[in-house]
């Protein structure tokens, strides 16, 4: 085909004059009639590739695609471009008797091109019967990724296509997708039966997104709100794990005055479309969605994709935050990161083939290692798909929090050279945890079974902790010095560049790792420099404000405002008993009680120093909470013992125990004197109040300590929750 042809069929159809990155060629291959492969990032303009060559060519191009919401989406903005309406259908689950006989009468008459259709759809006997009378372009397989167990949406049904496709016509096949490792990439064109395909890989550097993670706080939706208001009137996409999650998260925002709608799979069909919709034509601004949402969605002006929970792998996280500015201009990627949620994702794994589950561990050990790094994001992402970047001049370099925030480095070379030694010791036989156990001598059963504590170098490097040296591995990863053995779930292998290392040792500047301090519940407490700066001069004058009202109330500082609390007011400057209530750990009863001398000092402070406050930071609450809380309250009234509180509300008794901790530490009595009669003795009951009463600190752990494990946490909790009801509030 001449390439005048493609450029004016470009013209003709779309409408513009230029392809973009390697269309021109992936097309150019696939009209040939050779077998394709393009891997491109989302943004990349991958549907053209089999879009145009599809209205070109005579016959239909069967396209198989993973979602109904995708489908329509292609097939709206195809219609779009011909008088035609059948010139693009779907096939699937969706549609009635008289469709499916519009869309093979529109097939044989030679009108449709493009015919979108679902794998589960394909293996339809009567389906493959038809289409085996029908004049077939090429097979295009869009979302190919889907069909390596490797990849981060696997779907059983696509491993069937080859046999499907062959039985239809032979012809071309294009397999396109947007995230796909090295690994990934082999599996599909195995799995396809097309090791001959012409395989296109675009960059994966999307210049434009920023990348962002800050530790996620119990805060996480009032953090969620300011930064969409930021973004007021503009299009983003809130991601969450679960459908539950989505529901809360969308309510949220919305009664903060947040244009917002859920999408999720359990919806009905007409509600996701309609949701999906109303994005598209900007009648919302926000979708808060599980991934079910986005596939293929072709909105070019998203600014922003927040990820609420950490996905389970960096290929989801990479195709997800690149829903964010298709059209070249801003897009913030900002992602919620605390370890809790990572072991979450490795309890629901348990159930799984021992297989399935040493795949999912590895992918979301790739997941924390993005997450807790403090390297430049995109470099250590674009090592991830096979790809090295320049961190100095390459496109995008500054656009990522660590880069624009750097950490000191520290000349690292003697441990990188003891790192890659160990390796080679133990036989390129260990994973990173395996590897890191050896150099800081933990034993554990799979050293043992290998003799490895026995050895001479076993725990040369135990001065610096765990953490250290996995943060030091994963740098020592992205330079490939050694490299990761994907087909054993991630064995560490050194390569020739880190043998030739050991005999040419030259400098390493290692940058540590982000550490969250996370307190007795596992919410993290030094979250606030992520999300804005503590101003340390009000802190002071808070603190001490503290302790002289802890003095007169005759209560420790603690009783009064909570650490927490305090950073809070520094970012918030509240100057109303209102605006106090809504501070992190204060409710209402707390504001009043303690809080007009606090509201005074901020007020002198901002007037002083000319601060200019956040604006509207109030987040509304729900009232989902609002309702769980005061049934709590009714019940402890009640003297109803707090497990079967527990077991009606769907929680565990530590769930409860964090619910009635954030009912007491915002002001309100909580009543469970006779739960702790039941568990303590009079004389148990006084030591500890006692010890709160003197110490200064209400930290669990060093009450844990002090008593030298004569009382348990739930023990100690629900007697700092007694304390705090009746002294300070």
């Amino acid at each position: 085909m001449k390439e005048i042809d493609l450029h004016q069929a470009l013209k003709k159809y779309f409408g513009f004059t230029q392809f973009k990155g390697l269309q021109e060629q992936v097309i150019k291959s696939l009209v040939a009639g050779d077998n394709t492969f393009a891997i491109m990032p989302t943004g990349g303009g991958k549907s053209m590739c089999y879009q145009l060559p599809a209205l070109m060519q005579e016959g239909t191009a069967i396209v198989v695609s993973p979602l109904i919401a995708l489908m329509k989406n292609q097939v709206d903005a195809i219609r779009g471009v011909s008088s035609e309406h059948g010139i693009a259908h779907v096939l699937n689950s969706s549609l009635n008797r008289g469709d499916v006989a519009q869309v093979k009468s529109d097939i044989e008459n030679g009108i449709t091109k493009l015919l979108y259709v679902a794998p589960e759809s394909l293996t339809k006997e009567e389906y493959i019967d038809f289409l085996k009378g029908q004049k077939i372009s090429f097979v295009a397989i869009d979302e190919a990724h889907c069909i390596s167990e490797w990849g981060h949406d696997f779907r059983p049904e696509y491993r069937n296509l080859k046999t499907i496709i062959s039985k239809i016509d032979d012809v071309p096949i294009i397999g396109l997708t947007a995230t796909a490792t090295p690994k990934v990439q082999e599996d599909i064109l195995k799995t396809l039966g097309m090791s001959d395909a012409t395989t296109f890989k675009a960059s994966f550097n999307r210049p434009n997104l920023f990348y962002e993670v800050r530790p996620k706080t119990e805060d996480v939706n009032s953090d969620i709100i300011r930064f969409v208001k930021k973004y007021a009137g503009k299009s983003g996409i809130v991601y969450c794990l679960s459908r539950k999650k989505v529901e809360e998260v969308a309510q949220v925002l919305q009664v903060n005055g947040i244009k917002a709608v859920p999408y999720h799979a359990g919806l009905d069909a007409k509600t996701r479309v309609k949701h999906q919709d109303m994005f598209l034509m900007e009648d919302t601004d926000v979708v808060v969605a599980t991934i079910a949402f986005g596939m293929g969605i072709d909105k070019p002006d998203v600014r922003f994709v927040i990820h609420h929970d950490i996905p389970k792998s960096l290929e989801s996280y990479y195709q997800e935050t690149g829903r964010a500015g298709r059209d070249d201009g801003e897009g913030y990627c900002l992602a919620f990161y605390a370890y809790k949620d990572i072991e979450k994702l490795e309890k629901f794994m348990a159930g799984k083939p021992v297989a399935e589950q040493e795949v999912g561990h590895a992918l979301l050990q790739e997941v924390v290692g993005y997450a807790e790094t403090s390297m430049s994001r995109r470099k250590y992402l674009l090592h991830y798909f096979g790809e090295q970047f320049d961190e100095v001049n390459g496109l995008g370099a500054d656009m990522d929090d660590n880069t624009r925030n750097p950490k000191k480095k520290a000349e690292a070379k003697n441990d990188v050279k003891l790192l890659i030694e160990t390796i080679l010791a133990t036989k390129e036989k260990y994973k990173p945890k395996e590897v890191v156990n050896t150099i800081v001598g933990n034993e554990n059963a799979m050293l043992i079974s290998h003799k490895t504590h026995e050895q001479p170098f076993f725990g040369k490097g135990k001065e610096k902790n765990a953490n250290y040296w996995m943060a030091l591995l994963r740098q020592v990863l992205v330079v490939n010095l050694i490299r990761k053995e994907i087909e054993q779930y991630g064995v560490v292998k050194v390569t020739q560049k880190g043998k030739d290392y050991i005999e040419n040792t030259t400098s390493f500047l290692m940058s540590e790792d982000h550490v969250y301090d996370t307190d007795d519940d596992g919410v993290i407490v030094n979250a606030k420099s992520a999300g804005g700066s503590v101003d340390d001069k009000l802190m002071k004058m808070l603190k001490d404000l503290r302790k002289r009202v802890g003095k007169r109330q005759g209560v420790p500082p603690f009783a009064v405002f909570q650490d927490p609390s305090l950073d809070d007011m520094t970012l918030k400057y509240p100057i109303t008993i209102e605006e106090l209530s809504s501070v992190h750990g204060v409710g209402e009863g707390k504001a009043r009680k303690f809080g007009n001398d606090f509201i005074a000092l901020i007020a002198d402070y901002v007037d002083e120093n000319d601060i200019l406050r956040p604006e509207d930071l109030v987040v509304k609450s729900t009232g989902v909470n609002s309702s769980l809380k005061l049934s709590i309250i009714q019940n402890t009234d009640k003297k109803i013992p707090l497990e079967d509180i527990a077991k009606s509300k769907g929680l565990k008794l530590e769930e409860l125990i964090v619910e009635m901790q954030s009912i007491v530490f915002s002001g309100t009595k909580l009543n469970i004197g006779y739960h702790l009669n039941e568990i303590l003795d009079e004389d148990q009951q006084e030591e500890i109040y006692e010890y709160f009463m003197d110490a200064e600190s209400d930290k669990i752990d060093e009450a844990i300590e002090e008593f030298d494990g004569d009382y348990d946490y739930d023990e100690l909790r629900l007697m700092r929750i007694k304390f705090i009801s009746e002294v300070a509030n």
